[in-house]
């Protein structure tokens, strides 16, 4: 176990905002439904964890908890939920890749998240329908930022032709355009507020790369505010210790900066063949760069 558990800390440190994502999903999910089966053998109550981390339409209740905006898009209801996700997030955050950087797809996934949590909760509190349904209607679940990142790569690429099971060669444009209408026409069917929110992150996948395109990016805030936090979580106190070395400071920062090319190589080589196309010494430095 305690192999598996170092495999796993690994691959997250060393796997790219892809895998972080999917990695992070499966362990909410997991971690909310080993905290359930605990409650349920010791006879503890436990509040609903899943209500506790969902996304409420109405803005008494968000007010309570506007931490929601952001955890009910790494929360999921069942297996097949997180299964269904997890599997497009794959299969669109691959093709992301392949086109955009590692903090393209964080921005597209926790902004397209957003867009669709705003939009949710705007319509339940605009349209009349909703209004009976208002005081305890909530979102949970990453589809809104899944979809977001497939209505980029659409937008960005629209004839790229992937090849289904069982349907055989589709482009990226298709799978976009039936996607968001079946969103529309399943509205009135149920889980209104669950395809409503899908909108929200296809409107702001679109969004994005046009804006990209032509040479603006939205996201530029969110990424100084990720890379502040980032900068912040990565202080450690033992590198005070660093100054007492022997080197003369010319030569340690020479050696720095060549470790730093080192990394940067490495790093790129992932970003083409993957984490497994590393050889067993380029593993290495890189998991002793992790540890500093």
């Amino acid at each position: 176990m305690s192999s598996i558990a170092k495999d796993i800390k690994k691959n997250f440190k060393l796997g790219n905002s892809l895998t972080k994502l999917i990695y992070i999903n499966v362990g909410v999910f997991l971690l909310v439904k080993i905290l359930y089966v605990f409650s349920f053998l010791f006879s503890i109550p436990l509040i609903a964890i899943t209500d506790y981390f969902s996304l409420p339409a109405s803005f008494y209740v968000l007010a309570k908890k506007p931490w929601s905006i952001i955890s009910y898009m790494f929360l999921h209801q069942s297996f097949i939920h997180l299964l269904f996700n997890m599997l497009w997030l794959y299969f669109g955050g691959q093709i992301f890749l392949s086109f955009f950087d590692n903090k393209k797809l964080i921005s597209t996934y926790v902004l397209g998240g957003i867009s669709g949590a705003v939009l949710f909760i705007l319509s339940f509190n605009l349209f009349p329908v909703f209004a009976t349904a208002l005081p305890n209607a909530v979102a949970l679940g990453s589809s809104a930022s899944v979809l977001a990142i497939i209505m980029a790569i659409a937008t960005k690429s629209p004839n790229y032709s992937i090849r289904l099971l069982l349907i055989g060669n589709i482009k990226l444009k298709h799978i976009a355009i039936v996607s968001i209408v079946l969103d529309i026409m399943s509205i009135p069917q149920g889980n209104a507020g669950g395809h409503i929110a899908h909108l929200g992150g296809a409107f702001f996948g679109y969004l994005y790369v046009k804006q990209l395109n032509g040479g603006n990016d939205i996201a530029n805030s969110f990424n100084r505010i990720m890379d502040n936090l980032s900068s912040y979580l990565k202080k450690d106190p033992k590198l005070k210790k660093a100054y007492s070395r022997k080197k003369s400071d010319q030569d340690y920062r020479k050696e720095k900066v060549q470790n730093q090319a080192k990394i940067d190589n490495i790093l790129d080589k992932i970003a083409k063949s993957g984490y497994e196309g590393l050889t067993k010494e380029e593993k290495d430095i890189l998991f002793k760069a992790s540890k500093k």
